[in-house]
This record gives structure tokens, C-alpha cells and sequence, in this order.
């Protein structure tokens, strides 16, 4: 059955959403938020929590108009729990349809179960790319360590910039792996050099793994399987589990 859908979503998920959007029955009304804000949670929840307000008065001004006669069957999230930036939120209007995911990599990945055996063989040390991420973002290494904390003592002062370029040191070592995530509707070859150069800069091994559109397909297409997604009625939230469900009702 056709479905009018409101889906917001990061904006590292341009490219994929662009594509399965384009070849969904159903009509999705996108808007993309800026790539990064799950690294302040809050700031996020509290981001999305106004834009699905404006959806639930009508107010928004990204969405498509005539919404009186044509309205929307529910809200999409495409975002995982971010660092629990989806709890709490609630549509007052309307169903929210959020994927069981830790986070974005989940849904380039196909699945949570295949998220958890990548990061598990590699002891949670990879950094993860695709179109949108090698887009949005600026990798810690991809510049001169003199490079970057010039960029930071601009921004901040001398102490600050020594502190950042220390913290990134730190994180670095964490890593063991470069992964780039390959669709097949979507090979860029110049994305996947970019990748390999920076595991190459960095000393990384570098992984080509092949992504599965099938999770962010079936939120779009409106296969929402209990095991996939979590689906909210009206006034209800979201919160973390802590068990492989990730997110349930609070």
C-alpha cells in the first residue's frame, strides 16, 4: 500500500536515502540534518525533537505543502541510538519509525547483527567511510599534526589546541583497521582510493567490505519487521535497552 512518509536523517546519508528514495512506490519527504551533531547528544535530541514538532503542526518548512488533504502516515528516523540521542523522542501526531542501530554504520551495513560481528573481530578499532562520510567530514590525520593544531589555536588558543591534537593522538591508537563500505549501487572508486590513502597515512589496514542497502531500504519501502525497527504509536518515546533489541519504548 502507498504510504506518505516524513523521513529525517543525517546528512552522510545523502547519497543511499537519494538513491532507494528514487525507487520507492511510496512518496518520501526528506530532510537531511548536519553530519556531526551526534558528537553533543543533546544538542541533537534537542534538534530533532523541534523538527518533529513543526512536522506534528504542520509548521515545518522543509516539508511538502497540501498537508491538510495528503498528510504523512509517519515520521522516519534514519539514525540510530547516537549516543542515546533518540531517547525521549515522541511525535504527539504521529508513528515514529526508528531502526534497531547503534549507529549510522548500521544501516550502510545491512543489519545490527552484522554491525556487531565487524566490530567485534576488530576490537571496535575501525574507522569506518562511505560517500557521505568522506563528504561530511574531516578525519584526525588527514592533515599534518602542524596543520591541524595551527586550525586549533586559531579557533581556540594554544593550550586548547594542544589538548585536541593530544585527545586525537590518544583515539588514533585505538584503531587497528580502514574500512570502506561499498554499495554496489553506489561503487565510486574515487571514495574508495580516498580511503585507502588514509589508512595508508595512518598505517592502518585497510578493509573494501561490501554494504547491504536491505535495513534502509525496507524503513524507506515500509517493511518495518519488530526485529528491524522500532515503531512508536503517538505519544510514546524511545529508550536504550541494553540488551541486542538497542532500543525499545520507554
Amino acid at each position: 500500500m502507498f504510504k506518505r512518509l516524513k523521513l529525517l536523517a543525517c546528512k552522510v546519508l545523502y547519497r543511499e536515502i537519494s538513491l532507494l528514495s528514487s525507487k520507492s512506490d511510496n512518496f518520501i519527504d526528506v530532510t537531511y540534518l548536519q553530519q556531526g551533531l551526534h558528537d553533543t547528544p543533546d544538542i541533537l535530541r534537542s534538534i530533532l525533537q523541534n523538527e518533529i514538532d513543526r512536522i506534528d503542526e504542520g509548521s515545518d518548512i522543509y516539508s511538502c505543502r497540501n498537508r491538510d488533504s495528503l498528510d504523512f502516515d509517519a515520521i522516519l528516523l534514519a539514525y540510530g541510538l547516537c549516543s542515546n540521542a533518540i531517547c525521549g523522542l515522541m511525535s504527539k501526531k504521529y508513528k515514529l519509525v526508528i531502526p534497531r542501530a547503534h549507529d549510522c554504520i548500521t544501516l550502510f551495513l545491512g543489519s545490527k547483527e552484522r554491525y556487531k560481528q565487524y566490530f567485534d573481530e576488530h576490537n571496535g578499532g575501525v574507522f569506518c567511510f562511505t560517500p557521505g562520510w568522506n563528504e561530511c567530514t574531516i578525519f584526525a590525520g588527514r592533515e599534518t599534526i602542524e596543520q591541524r593544531r595551527e586550525r586549533y589555536a586559531n579557533r581556540y588558543d594554544e593550550e586548547n589546541a594542544d589538548y585536541l591534537i593530544e585527545q586525537e593522538q590518544k583515539v588514533l591508537e585505538k584503531y587497528n583497521t580502514c574500512a570502506y563500505i561499498d554499495w554496489d549501487e553506489l561503487h565510486l572508486e574515487n571514495h574508495i582510493r580516498n580511503a585507502e590513502k588514509y589508512a595508508e597515512s595512518l598505517k592502518l589496514n585497510f578493509d573494501l567490505i561490501k554494504g547491504d542497502p536491505s535495513l534502509l531500504r525496507n524503513m524507506i519501502n515500509g517493511n518495518w519487521r519488530e526485529d528491524d525497527f522500532l515503531i512508536l504509536e503517538p505519544g510514546c518515546k524511545a529508550t536504550q535497552s541494553f540488551d541486542d533489541k538497542i532500543i525499545l519504548q520507554e
